[in-house]
């Protein structure tokens, strides 16, 4: 026999309402939220290569830290002032600040042989895999 339930509208619509209302907070037009730029990332078999978009940013204003197979890309987008005598600002979307991306890659990266070129506000990085150490066996004495 089929289990019958009661079918209550108000429960399904208070659900809805409150469906995420206390997991993320709510954002509000005019509040800047944490900023991120777009990468790919695509491997093969002797390198990794990302393609990170970060336009409006000079190349000196872009910092890569690599660490085994961790790799950090942070940027800062600096407030370049084009307000003239007599101009006002009455709507500025654009963000200004730093970001920040970090990624963990399945294997060391060979930070010597590392590269990375910045055009267009197009980064690309080709990140080396190390060789892969060999598991060294000890005989008992």
């Amino acid at each position: 026999m089929a289990n019958i339930a009661r079918f209550t509208p108000f429960d399904d619509a208070f659900d809805d309402l409150f469906r995420g209302f206390l997991v993320r907070p709510v954002s509000y037009e005019g509040q800047a939220g944490a900023a991120q730029f777009r990468v790919d990332v695509t491997e093969n078999d002797n390198a990794y290569n990302l393609r990170a978009e970060i336009p409006g940013v000079r190349k000196d204003d872009i910092q890569i830290t690599i660490d085994g197979d961790t790799v950090a890309v942070a940027a800062e987008v600096r407030n370049e002032k084009d307000v003239k005598n007599g101009e006002r600002v009455l709507r500025t979307e654009r963000y200004y600040g730093k970001v920040y991306r970090a990624f963990t890659l399945g294997q060391a990266v060979d930070e010597t042989a590392a590269a990375a070129k910045y055009a267009d506000g197009v980064l690309e990085l080709t990140l080396p895999k190390k060789a892969a150490v060999q598991a060294k066996r000890i005989t008992i004495q």
